[in-house]
């Protein structure tokens, strides 16, 4: 199979984050041991999901890691117009969900293992396939706990994001957090007995909307990504239960993405002391008031300097002079927080297809990645 048919059977695993992605995964795994890598498997808590590692080359020698995620995004609410889990090629391109968003880099990859299986290769290639970084880098992380464990730590990792074969060296840290806000319930005949929890959200969503704008007119900027700033955002909001009612209870959802030069615990500093703010002026007449954030997930931003070796090879190696930072978050600033691992996103396809109906990539992409690997490998073969 070649790297078009390979993602075709990829696209064929419906690895939503929600569900499992152990036939994928087993098949991965059974075509490297095939080839005569390494092979291990790191399993979630219950069995249902699992990381890949693979190795082909020498142990003892720094090497460079091929890491991408396994899961995909569901097509729940998209009208598309072919089965999203059954590969359809034509017009030069691949489409199913997946496609871009980044099966087409692990189809690479396997392709990859198979020419770099038989070459004799001076420093060793980790395969990493991880599980549920759809939803805040899930899986990764136990794989990176073992990673640190290894006598000797690779000197680069590539991620194969979609980026339309172009590298990017940055992007922005993730924090998902939730608040919470509880009132005091009365009958809405008679609002001043109660307190009013979807008004405490409303004044707590008032605030991250003031720090936003201090953190445009004041904060950090980089030009280099298509937000120069570090954002916050609510996404959703619950709370109460018929209209009759005070609600006594409401929450709502926000992030943070943050510049790697900006702390994201800064401003969650700054919500919290304006959640004191708003429970100081009403606790006097009712005491049980309550405002809590909770984070629900979170990962760092990347900044891999961009005179690195490896950042120098991988844009000698794809023919392109410049490099990206990137809005959307990867695994790679937790390979650089926890394993000082210099990370370089570089992958086919784009992220303007990912998450939407009929999500395709081109042939053309998946040839580019295959020329850029193909090279990395004659970088690290033995003549």
């Amino acid at each position: 199979m070649d790297t078009p048919a390979l993602l075709c059977r990829l696209i064929g695993y419906p690895t939503v984050s929600r569900d499992s992605n152990l036939e994928l995964i087993d098949f991965a795994a059974g075509f490297l041991d095939d080839l005569g890598a390494r092979t291990s498997i790191d399993y979630n808590a219950d069995r249902t999901k699992a990381n890949l590692h693979a190795v082909i080359g020498p142990d003892e020698r720094p090497g460079i890691v091929l890491s991408g995620h396994s899961d995909v995004v569901p097509t729940d609410g998209q009208d598309w117009s072919m089965d999203p889990f059954v590969a359809n090629r034509r017009d030069r391109r691949v489409y199913g969900r997946g496609s871009a968003d980044m099966k087409g880099f692990l189809a690479s990859v396997l392709t990859l293992a198979r020419t770099a299986s038989k070459r004799r290769l001076r420093q060793p290639l980790h395969v990493v396939f991880s599980y549920d970084e759809e939803i805040g880098c899930i899986g990764v992380r136990s794989l990176i706990r073992s990673m640190k464990q290894w006598d000797v730590q690779p000197w680069l990792c590539i991620i194969g994001e979609p980026t339309a074969m172009r590298p990017a060296i940055a992007h922005k840290g993730k924090t998902s957090a939730s608040c919470r806000c509880r009132g005091v319930p009365a009958h809405s005949a008679l609002p001043d007995l109660g307190l009013n929890a979807i008004h405490l959200a409303t004044d707590m969503i008032a605030a991250i909307r003031r720090i936003q704008q201090d953190v445009i007119e004041t904060g950090n900027r980089d030009d280099a990504y298509a937000v120069p700033y570090t954002t916050l955002h609510v996404g959703t909001i619950d709370g109460g239960s018929i209209l009759n009612i005070v609600p006594e209870h409401c929450r709502f959802d926000f992030e943070i993405r943050h510049l790697p030069a900006d702390d994201p615990d800064e401003l969650l500093a700054r919500l919290d002391a304006a959640a004191d703010t708003i429970l100081d002026a009403v606790q006097s007449r009712f005491g049980e008031a309550d405002i809590r954030i909770d984070i629900t997930n979170q990962y760092p931003s990347l900044e891999t300097a961009a005179d690195h070796a490896g950042v120098s090879l991988v844009k000698r190696l794809v023919g392109e002079a410049g490099h990206d930072k990137l809005p959307y978050g990867t695994e790679g600033g937790l390979f650089q927080r926890e394993l000082a691992l210099a990370s370089v996103v570089c992958g086919p396809g784009s992220m303007n297809q990912g998450h939407k109906r009929d999500e395709y990539v081109s042939l053309d992409q998946l040839e580019r990645c295959d020329r850029f690997l193909d090279g990395l490998l004659n970088e690290i073969s033995e003549a």
